[in-house]
């Protein structure tokens, strides 16, 4: 056995150590049907659905990997009963009020992508809290997609491009896929900003508008349990699958 692969114990997924992705981006789906299974209300889910966050953040660090983004609360989220949106908004509060210092000792940063202007001043101020507290470390940077559209983010990108062809900055024929790319969301993690897999939960099959640009050759993971019941064995088994899948990049030779 190569010496340099390292293989998950028996028992556990089996997980070769060597050969995890670098970003993994998940769309945490099924919190509601985890609490009407439950006879309970859907933001008792959102609750349990905070306590997975943390957990699966812990198992992501331990295992390696650069980035683990989150969609946490996208831009058609609002459409949703008022009283589940306002508890939405609690959460961020709630979350990183206990969760910033567990953070900091596992030297994990946090990253916000979306359009947070939009957000309630509490929330607003506990996501700026969690960038300002974590903002020297140095590990694993955990990514929340707040008030978050593939749509929107690729609207922003070109319109920010317009701008700089309007200003004589730039002309048409410069612009590309890497100056788009600069202008995307994910800009600030460098050469880890397409995922190499998007996990969702709770049997859906479908993007749902995340990340659409930086999906174009992320391998897509589908698993049956809804979020609350995700952990660090679940994350392992959904890397197994990937690990399991030829990435040939539209091209013959497997990756």
């Amino acid at each position: 056995m190569d010496s340099q692969k390292q293989v998950e114990p028996v028992g556990e997924p089996v997980l070769d150590r060597s050969r995890v992705p670098h970003h993994v981006a998940i769309i945490m789906d099924g919190n509601g049907r985890w609490a009407q299974s439950r006879h309970l209300p859907r933001v008792a889910g959102h609750q349990q659905g905070m306590q997975t966050v943390k957990k699966v953040t812990m198992a992501a660090s331990d295992l390696g990997i650069k980035a683990l983004t989150l969609y946490a609360f996208s831009t058609e989220n609002w459409k949703r009963p008022s009283t589940e949106v306002k508890f939405l908004m609690q959460l961020p509060i709630r979350f990183f009020n206990t969760f910033v210092p567990d953070l900091v000792a596992h030297n994990v940063r946090v990253m916000v992508m979306g359009d947070t202007t939009k957000l309630p001043a509490g929330t607003q101020k506990a996501v700026q809290g969690a960038l300002d507290a974590t903002k020297d470390c140095t590990g694993m940077v955990l990514n929340f997609a707040l008030n978050y559209g593939g749509r929107d983010e690729i609207v922003r990108a070109t319109q920010a491009v317009a701008k700089r062809v309007a200003a004589g900055e730039l002309t048409p024929d410069a612009i590309s896929e890497e100056l788009i790319s600069r202008e995307m969301m994910t800009a600030p993690l460098g050469q880890f900003a397409d995922p190499e897999v998007i996990i969702r939960t709770s049997g859906e099959e479908r993007l749902s508008n995340f990340m659409l640009w930086q999906a174009a050759y992320s391998e897509l993971v589908f698993v049956d349990e809804h979020w609350p019941d995700f952990d660090g064995d679940s994350l392992k088994r959904a890397l197994a699958t990937f690990q399991s899948r030829h990435r040939r990049f539209g091209g013959l030779n497997n990756k």
